[in-house]
């Protein structure tokens, strides 16, 4: 009777790895889509995501470090990594810089992505302060902007654009401090197709992955 019952749970067993083998080749061979602040993946066709896939990242306009204004038409049809810091953090903000700095090297001749540092403290970190914190950092990619500007227009776009705290955050207003170790991946359409924790290395490393992977799925 045991033997019975081993060989039919291993039965069960082989079908549920082969399952799992399938899922994980389809989960890997086009990334999910993110409608809603809960992060609910949708693992959906192309043309599915058209018809299904409503939220977008909104428009928007800031000043980066080189005093340039940087909005919504300066990435479009690009790939782009969003974080939101501020230059006087000493706790998440630097770790965050640092790994990303792993995404901007691997990308750092590629004009199809961008990465956009947004400032939660705008009112303090200037242009000048924001190129010191570049400068600090050897941050030289063209296409890695720090940006700063209005503080409501920043937090209503971290939280209702990005989900940049999720579903806590989607709520709230710019009179309550915004402060995440979020990382948000934006397909060319504006989707957000990936969530990371910016300051743990090997999830930057996933994201990088999962830019190529997006750049592999885009060009289909």
């Amino acid at each position: 009777m045991y033997r019975t019952v081993f060989l039919k749970n291993c039965s069960w067993l082989w079908l549920m790895v082969l399952f799992a083998c399938n899922t994980k080749q389809e989960s890997i061979t086009h990334l999910p889509y993110y409608n809603t602040p809960d992060f609910t993946p949708h693992f959906l066709a192309a043309s599915e995501a058209k018809q299904r896939i409503t939220h977008t990242i909104a428009a928007f306009s800031f000043t980066d470090q080189h005093n340039q204004i940087i909005n919504n038409q300066s990435i479009n049809n690009k790939i782009h990594v969003a974080n939101f810091i501020f230059t006087s953090c000493g706790s998440i903000c630097p770790k965050m810089t640092n790994n990303l700095k792993l995404v901007d090297s691997a990308f750092a001749n590629d004009k199809d992505v961008v990465l956009l540092s947004y400032s939660v403290t705008p009112w303090i970190d200037s242009v000048p302060r924001l190129k010191l914190f570049a400068n600090n950092y050897k941050i030289t990619n063209p296409n890695w902007h720090l940006l700063t500007g209005d503080k409501s227009s920043i937090y209503t776009l971290a939280r209702k654009s990005y989900f940049a705290e999720e579903d806590l955050g989607f709520t709230k207003d710019s009179t309550e401090f915004l402060h995440t170790e979020h990382t948000m991946l934006v397909d060319r359409n504006g989707r957000i197709r990936g969530i990371y924790n910016g300051t743990l290395q090997l999830e930057i490393e996933q994201l990088i992955k999962d830019i190529q992977l997006l750049k592999k799925e885009e060009h289909e």
